[in-house]
């Protein structure tokens, strides 16, 4: 099992956790893990969180350039001590060899999202345009909808969906965030 990585700061979304009465905050937090690639590991990921009534806000996993290999990218939100519980955890399982956490680190992160707009004739040309400002791709044409592909950080997708909505947002799908360090 490889080393621990826990680094203190804040990322953008905090609130107070209401459930225990703490004043300590709870934030939102991206967990690389590094896990052996077999059948199985992903149970026991999700089971760790699950039984102890953890959330996963999302998760994405996918092999790396080693086969053997797999990288689960997990979101979670929690205050310090829980998220240093869960890293904890992740650490003991046996298929688990890496666990980072993206606290303070400095990192890369990106989501792809599918959604399907709403267009008729009037509004067809403001929904491309938008489209192109955020370099985002129309992948389908339909006569009263578009099927933009766009792939960004957080702030920037969640500013697109917001953009959209205006225009009526007839489905949506989002593949979570993937991250990796820059060192």
């Amino acid at each position: 099992m490889s080393a621990l990585n826990i680094k203190k700061g804040s990322t953008s979304h905090s609130a107070y956790d209401l459930r225990s009465g703490s004043t300590e905050i709870e934030e939102s937090h991206t967990l690389a893990v590094i896990v052996e690639n077999e059948p199985g590991v992903l149970a026991r990921v999700i089971g760790l969180f699950s039984g102890r009534g953890y959330n996963i806000d999302t998760l994405n996993v996918g092999p790396t350039h080693d086969p053997k290999m797999s990288r689960m990218t997990i979101v979670t939100r929690g205050d310090d001590s829980t998220i240093e519980q869960i890293v904890k955890q992740l650490n003991k399982l046996v298929n688990v060899l890496e666990v980072q956490d993206f606290r303070d680190a400095d990192y890369v992160d990106r989501e792809l999202v599918l959604v399907k707009v709403k267009v008729d004739s009037k509004t067809r040309a403001e929904v491309m345009q938008i489209t192109d400002i955020f370099r985002a791709k129309i992948v389908d044409v339909q006569p009263t909808s578009l099927t933009i592909e766009i792939t960004g950080n957080e702030s920037k997708v969640e500013k697109f969906l917001e953009l959209m909505s205006n225009f009526g947002v007839a489905g949506l799908t989002r593949t979570g965030k993937v991250a990796l360090p820059r060192k």
